[in-house]
């Protein structure tokens, strides 16, 4: 902590220049020449896009924001400058928690909380090693670190990030190559996903900011003549609609199903054709599947078989929302990671008004749900569920829930210490008792209605946990004597 009255080391992202007002470093006006032509960019101009790019020259680790990207190796161990500079900063608790991530593949993205930094969370990617009869593979993988980052800070509704430059000197990725990546993949997320993201901060070094200085024009151009000047000077290859590499001898459509007489319809979709392949018994390396299914009704299947089938089910839910977009769901902001619990437990929180349940593809909410708290319940966590509000467009019905606790993995079950449901009605209680005696067993224990935010903070500290501004209203409004408190922990004015 710094003294008191001495300037905090941590530099706010709020104060940095955006690169729609960033000058050239030559500090001259560009003259552009150019003939009177259609000029098509795949990359036009877009103010609303460029005032959330930040270049900033210096230690990723110092900046304030809701996240920083730290670069690792697949055992989160390795000691790179900014990875170093973010475990000094951050302090020993940092590789305590690293350890309970028991490693990274390359291209994914877990998080940690900061601790003593100003960032709120770190988010831990792995680059590829780059080879040269490899550079298809290591440009996927490198695509997949900067998607994954941005995916997951989507997902937490994360306002702002601060993203190094992921592909190290170590692991030996040409740095224009890398920039041409992490700069069009960022860009293509900012497109399509970047609503709720404010602000993304591309920390570099005294040797990387001349490269992100001469390629950002090229996916970020500052105005529409700059857009016309760098139009030659973009690469042929751009990827696809997320910015993804595309590997054109890749294309190939499977037109006919294996094993199947071929059928001259021109109905048939690439989906139905593809949807055939590897869904038999056979193909999934199985045994029967009849006689497995015969043999749970019968009961005759012995508990280590019942949960291998459970946990391949539920494998397959994971892949489908790994592999699914499902940043609509991520949109609404009804389920996010917090801080922690008096025991020190991760907190996330389910609002209950963000859901509405008449509009939405539920399928698609279950995918969200697994594809979020997947890699959360790996250990010890609390669930605290904001019913304030809610309608009956809001509430869900106890077929789903039931649904979503047949197939989500024992770890959610097992983990889960507490659930806590604030503001709750007398239907609601009525509902959760007959759900948790009759539906579901081992959750009963666990479920606390919680009447006031008051008592919710005897359980997590007000500074742990991020509370919608329209329950603290309503606290505030129908319990006026937890009002004064509230005032107190500095929640509402």
């Amino acid at each position: 902590m710094d003294p008191l009255g001495a300037r905090s080391q941590f530099v706010e992202v709020q104060t940095l220049s955006t690169w729609e007002w960033q000058p050239d470093p030559e500090g001259e006006e560009k003259e552009y020449n150019f003939s009177q032509q259609a000029f098509l960019s795949p990359f036009p101009y877009r103010e609303d896009i460029n005032r959330k790019i930040v270049l900033y020259n210096g230690n990723v680790a110092l900046l304030n924001c809701t996240a920083i990207v730290n670069t690792s190796n697949e055992t989160l161990t390795d000691k790179n400058p900014i990875s170093e500079s973010i475990h000094a900063y951050a302090g020993p608790e940092l590789r305590d928690e690293m350890l309970k991530l028991k490693g990274c593949r390359t291209g994914e993205a877990k998080m940690t909380k900061g601790f003593n930094l100003a960032a709120r969370f770190i988010i831990h990617t792995v680059g590829p090693k780059y080879k040269t009869k490899y550079r298809t593979a290591a440009e996927n993988s490198l695509y997949n670190c900067y998607r994954n980052v941005m995916q997951l800070a989507k997902e937490q509704a994360m306002a702002s990030v601060a993203v190094c430059v992921v592909s190290t000197t170590k692991r030996g990725y040409p740095l224009e190559d890398a920039t041409h990546i992490a700069l069009r993949t960022v860009r293509r997320f900012l497109e399509n996903y970047g609503e709720s993201i404010e602000t993304v901060v591309f920390a570099v070094t005294d040797t990387e900011e001349p490269t992100y200085r001469k390629l950002l024009p090229l996916y970020y151009p500052r105005s529409e003549e700059e857009e016309r000047a760098s139009l030659p000077l973009i690469p042929t290859d751009i990827g696809n609609s997320e910015g993804e590499p595309v590997v054109p001898e890749r294309q190939i459509r499977i037109a006919e199903k294996p094993g199947c007489l071929e059928v001259d319809s021109e109905a048939e979709t690439l989906d139905s054709d593809l949807g055939q392949v590897g869904t038999h018994a056979f193909s999934r390396m199985e045994g029967d599947v009849d006689k497995q299914r015969k043999l749970i009704l019968q009961g005759q299947l012995s508990d280590a078989t019942m949960q291998k089938q459970h946990q391949r089910n539920y494998n397959r839910w994971l892949c489908r929302a790994r592999a699914e977009d499902l940043s609509d769901i991520a949109a609404l902001k009804a389920l996010y990671q917090t801080g922690v619990d008096m025991c020190g437990r991760t907190v996330m929180v389910l609002v209950g008004r963000n859901i509405p349940v008449t509009l939405i593809a539920m399928e698609k909410a279950l995918l969200y749900f697994i594809h979020v708290m997947d890699h959360i319940t790996v250990k010890e966590y609390v669930m605290v569920y904001f019913h304030t509000l809610t309608g009956e467009h809001n509430h869900l019905d106890s077929e789903f829930l039931k649904k979503l606790h047949e197939i989500v993995d024992t770890k959610f079950k097992n983990n889960l210490r507490a659930f806590y449901f604030v503001h709750p009605s007398f239907r609601s209680k009525v509902s959760t008792w007959f759900f948790t005696t009759f539906s579901v067993s081992g959750m009963k224990q666990k479920v606390h209605h919680v009447e006031t935010l008051q008592q919710l903070f005897t359980c997590i500290l007000p500074e742990q946990i991020d509370i919608p501004p329209f329950v603290l209203e309503y606290d505030a409004r129908v319990r006026p004597y937890t009002h004064h408190s509230l005032c107190l922990f500095g929640l509402i004015q």
